[in-house]
């Protein structure tokens, strides 16, 4: 596919490149909207000639597709637009939300597919099949077949869910043709009226795979969790610098393409100069933009690193954590020590999914603690884990 790519995309290769990748959009959106209507008018024909309502729906997913294909080209062109004063973090959402437009067409296709086969099941019509016919379908499931690569392979290139969802309709499209195409063969050799059946299985399937895509094409939107490969190359760049020891509370939203934000807790030797910790993270958060292209803002939180008495209740907290569950950290620790009792001051990160309530699992906390020393008082935050605090090995 990179030849064809390269054929018609300046600068192919590099996907990085916001014009680029709208190039990629637009070159799959047109090539869509082309392939598609010629599939349309094609199979129409066919449907009308042999009246088989399967061919006839099928070439009604056809035209639809091919207006999915413009709003892939919209929604990239929109995508494609800076930012201003209404939509301070850009438009490239809004390929996500062709996406989901795409999606929602798919499923309507399916609908409307099972109302026309559950009449053809009730009031049956003669269908004319001809080998001609068949062969015909088996060349547009080759076209279909090469349109699902070729927006599969665009999709995978840019990282688009509105082109992946696009392959993966063309793909429904081979399938669902190759099912009219056997109801073909069974309807030429028997006596068996099998099209509205077949039509009923197509919309099934169609429908399936449209809320499937709607429940894809969805997740960015409503804010799903950032990948974990990501999470961790931004974890591992802020903690390579020299006066970061550990970091907590890493968040990052997605705005599309291009538009990732973040923020972090990064912990420092408390005796360090100010000045000196402040200018580290003024360059961790100047070279994660120039070398992520993330824009990261980075809180200081100031910890005591040569207290052994912090550092062992802070060990031995760590340690009850541990054994309540491994996936529970603490971060940003303090000890203030009375006469008549200490206060240990502590922001703990939990699962989403943990069971405890937080003012349980407060309680049962401390009263583990208290049995270390029983004049011991805790003040703990409870934090969702975003992610696990992570410090320098």
């Amino acid at each position: 596919m990179n030849a064809l790519f390269k054929l018609f995309i300046k600068n192919a290769d590099d996907t990085t490149n916001p014009a680029v990748r709208n190039a990629y959009g637009n070159f799959t959106g047109f090539f869509g909207i082309i392939s598609n209507l010629i599939l349309f008018v094609v199979k129409v024909v066919l449907g009308i000639v042999t009246s088989s309502i399967s061919v006839t729906a099928d070439a009604v997913n056809n035209l639809c597709d091919a207006g999915s294909s413009i709003i892939t080209v919209f929604g990239f062109k929109i995508a494609g637009k800076p930012a201003d004063a209404k939509h301070p973090y850009g438009h490239a959402r809004m390929e996500y939300i062709s996406g989901l437009i795409v999606s929602c067409l798919i499923t309507s296709i399916g609908f409307d597919l099972a109302i026309s086969s559950i009449e053809k099941i009730i009031t049956p019509t003669e269908t004319k099949y001809s080998i001609i016919g068949i062969v015909i379908l088996g060349i547009t499931v080759l076209a279909k077949l090469f349109q699902g690569i070729v927006y599969r392979s665009a999709g995978k290139k840019i990282d688009s869910q509105a082109l992946i969802a696009s392959s993966t309709d063309s793909i429904n499209d081979v399938i669902s043709t190759a099912v009219v195409i056997i109801g073909s063969i069974v309807g030429l050799t028997t006596d068996l009226k099998v099209d509205g059946w077949l039509g009923c299985a197509l919309a099934l399937f169609v429908i399936y795979s449209g809320i499937k895509l709607i429940i894809e094409t969805s997740d960015p939107l409503l804010g799903a969790a950032p990948d974990e490969e990501l999470v961790n190359k931004l974890s591992e760049k802020i903690l390579s610098y020299d006066g970061v020891i550990g970091i907590h509370d890493l968040i990052v939203h997605n705005y599309g393409f291009g538009r990732c934000f973040a923020s972090v807790h990064a912990e420092v030797p408390a005796k360090t100069d100010i000045l000196l910790s402040h200018d580290t993270i003024d360059n961790i958060e100047f070279e994660v933009l120039e070398q992520m292209n993330i824009h990261l803002v980075i809180h200081l939180d100031p910890i005591e690193t040569d207290n052994s008495a912090v550092n062992d209740l802070k060990t031995a907290v760590q340690l009850i954590l541990q054994h309540k569950d491994p996936r529970i950290s603490l971060h940003d620790f303090r000890v203030v020590f009375g006469d008549t009792h200490t206060n240990l001051i502590f922001d703990v990160n939990l699962p989403f999914e943990y069971e405890a309530n937080d003012q349980f699992f407060c309680a049962d906390i401390t009263k583990d603690i208290r049995k270390i020393d029983p004049t011991y008082n805790t003040v703990i935050t409870v934090d969702r884990n975003y992610m696990n605090s992570r410090t320098k090995n």
